[in-house]
């Protein structure tokens, strides 16, 4: 494992830090796939993995990289958050980029397991309408 340079996860960081679907829809490839501890289903596609991730990054009250490495085309983000009133949040993010850099797959891990299942129940809420049920744990 090698570790990142800051300017090697900027498009990635910055989405966050600016809750722009756009910012991170310039991030991804078309055939995109996201993984993540918090939906019980893969998300696909460009457009819809940037709407949960524009909304998603709205929930956290604070979000700290704390850490990163790659390997090959494999990133690895550590990082941890505050949500629904100061409550921790940690997690890993894995990232695999195409030839041209763009994610191809992202893989996202929020521990502990209640934050899991709260943070899957209000991403359901925020995103009723745009994604069914189905993707989400009930709350």
């Amino acid at each position: 494992l090698v570790r990142l340079r800051s300017d090697e996860m900027s498009g990635w960081q910055d989405g966050f830090a600016q809750q722009s679907r756009t910012t991170f829809a310039a991030e991804f490839a078309d055939d995109i796939v996201l993984d993540a501890t918090a939906l019980v289903t893969p998300i696909e596609g460009r457009e819809l993995v940037a709407i949960v991730m524009a909304t998603a990054s709205s929930i956290y009250e604070t979000l700290e990289f704390t850490d990163s490495a790659h390997a090959g085309s494999t990133s690895y983000l550590q990082w941890r958050a505050t949500a629904f009133g100061g409550l921790a949040i940690r997690g890993i993010t894995i990232l695999d980029r195409d030839a041209e850099g763009k994610v191809t797959s992202a893989a996202i891990h929020h521990r502990p397991l209640p934050m899991v299942l709260r943070f899957s129940a209000e991403l359901g809420d925020r995103l009723s309408g745009v994604l069914s049920a189905e993707h989400f744990v009930a709350p």
